[in-house]
């Protein structure tokens, strides 16, 4: 069962983002480590699932607009984007590793590629 916008409201989902100011990445990162209910190895694959899972059905909600040239359900498509984040983000926490650091190197990594000219190609180390 898929919930609903009107489902998530009921829950309070929204209650937390109704401020209009920027959500701090590592009180978030915190917030998400609360709401985790399971640990360990169970938690790694549950997380992993989880990414995984809802990664399908973000883009099934993709497909569907492509395949069924309809208009794009945008608060749809940001639902599925927060629940992969939220266990995107799990993971990081359970492997230790701040998505401040994950930021700041793909920024040094994709700047040095533009630098030498290799932002085009493959290749971890190019």
């Amino acid at each position: 069962m898929m919930l609903t916008h009107q489902d998530l409201e009921d829950m309070g989902y929204f209650e937390a983002f109704e401020e209009n100011k920027p959500i701090n990445l590592e009180d978030y990162a915190e917030w998400v480590e609360n709401k985790m209910i399971t640990s360990g190895d169970k938690r790694f694959l549950e997380n992993t699932m989880g990414l995984i899972g809802e990664t399908g059905e973000f883009f099934e909600k993709l497909k569907k607009h492509k395949r069924d040239d309809t208009p794009l359900d945008k608060q749809g498509v940001t639902l599925e984007a927060g629940d992969m984040f939220f266990y995107f983000i799990a993971i990081l926490n359970l492997l230790d590793i701040k998505l401040d650091d994950v930021v700041k190197e793909n920024m040094k990594k994709l700047d040095s590629r533009e630098k030498r000219g290799k932002l085009k190609g493959s290749g971890d180390y190019r």
